[in-house]
């Protein structure tokens, strides 16, 4: 099989689980995203992206990026739910971190929100929500 639908959508990635959903959440609550000890992004306009099973994911707008620490990547993956994302490496004090960074361009009609807000992966940045420091 070259592609899979639902009904006549077509599905990207694999089959969608009918037990799980994606909420995407407004908030003016303040996000703050850094790794050794360096901020690389701060917003108080993040998207929070709820998927079943899965930790809340902080979607934050490019302007609350600092972007003088990302490198684009050639890495693309795909999700049913959100579509297909563009990633970022970033340097930090010489050290690169693969990866870390994620986008959808032109995500999913489910997950429209999300388009060109920016992702870290939570379990590899220190990520602070009004001021409260989150587990890796």
């Amino acid at each position: 099989m070259d592609q899979w639908f639902e009904e006549d959508v077509p599905v990207y990635g694999h089959p969608k689980d009918p037990y799980k959903r994606i909420d995407i959440l407004h908030s003016t609550r303040n996000v703050k995203i850094g790794i050794d000890g360096v901020t690389l992004a701060d917003s108080s306009a993040p998207l929070f992206l709820l998927e079943t099973t899965l930790r809340t994911r902080y979607y934050v707008p490019p302007t609350s990026i600092r972007w003088e620490y990302l490198r684009r990547s050639d890495t693309r993956s795909l999700c049913p739910y959100k579509g297909m994302a563009n990633y970022y490496h970033v340097e930090v004090n010489g050290k690169e971190y693969r990866d870390l960074v994620w986008y959808y361009t032109y995500p999913t009609s489910e997950s429209a929100p999300i388009a060109g807000y920016m992702c870290f992966y939570n379990e590899k940045v220190d990520v602070w929500v009004d001021g409260e420091k989150e587990k890796r």
